[in-house]
């Protein structure tokens, strides 16, 4: 989250100008004979500058209150990097005692296949085509269309968990969110 508020600057490019005798001008005259552009700026809560381009002060503005907002609600950091067999055993290792044994038992074999389906990569880089390979792979494995609605269930709750209770992931980026349960009945005996 950012520490202070959210600014909007110009950033310069090129060549700083210079007058006909080879001095730099003063930065007040930079406005008129240097080309710039504007950018969001922020601290974050590990002390870095953050910052993003745009084009007009006005696109640079909107941002700058839309991460201001985020600020206020508590969401404006990046949300931390963590593979999907790291995630697994840490979901796994917080859910035991929260849940039902059995429901535990699913919640490990559903992320088991999808660890199979698309691979140890980083939770915010798995997709809604990465969700519809699953249902793919899952249907192809034989799986049942309530097992496979089933599993897509589970997913969406347990990638909600990932963004909302620990913030590996934005809102709005659960990729089983797009996903319906009932698309895996519909699309089970159709031909790729």
């Amino acid at each position: 989250m950012a520490t202070e508020k959210v600014g909007v600057y110009r950033k310069y490019r090129g060549p700083i100008p210079t007058d006909q005798t080879g001095r730099p001008l003063p930065k007040t005259e930079w406005l008129r004979k240097r080309s710039f552009s504007w950018a969001a700026r922020w601290f974050g809560t590990d002390g870095k500058r953050y910052s993003k381009s745009f084009k007009t002060r006005k696109e640079a503005e909107r941002y700058a209150e839309k991460k201001q907002s985020e600020v206020r609600n508590g969401k404006a950091d990046r949300p931390p990097r963590i593979t999907l067999r790291s995630f697994m055993k840490e979901h796994l290792m917080l859910m035991k005692g929260q849940i039902a044994y059995g429901t535990l038992c699913v919640h490990d074999r559903t992320l088991r296949h999808l660890l199979e389906i698309v691979g140890n990569r980083e939770l915010v880089k798995i997709t809604a085509q990465d969700a519809e390979m699953y249902i793919r792979k899952r249907s192809e494995a034989g799986a049942s269309p309530s097992t496979i609605n089933k599993e897509i269930s589970c997913l969406r709750r347990i990638f909600n968990l990932a963004a909302d209770r620990r913030g590996y992931l934005s809102e709005g980026q659960n990729c089983f969110n797009k996903v319906s349960p009932t698309f895996a009945v519909r699309h089970q005996n159709r031909c790729y």
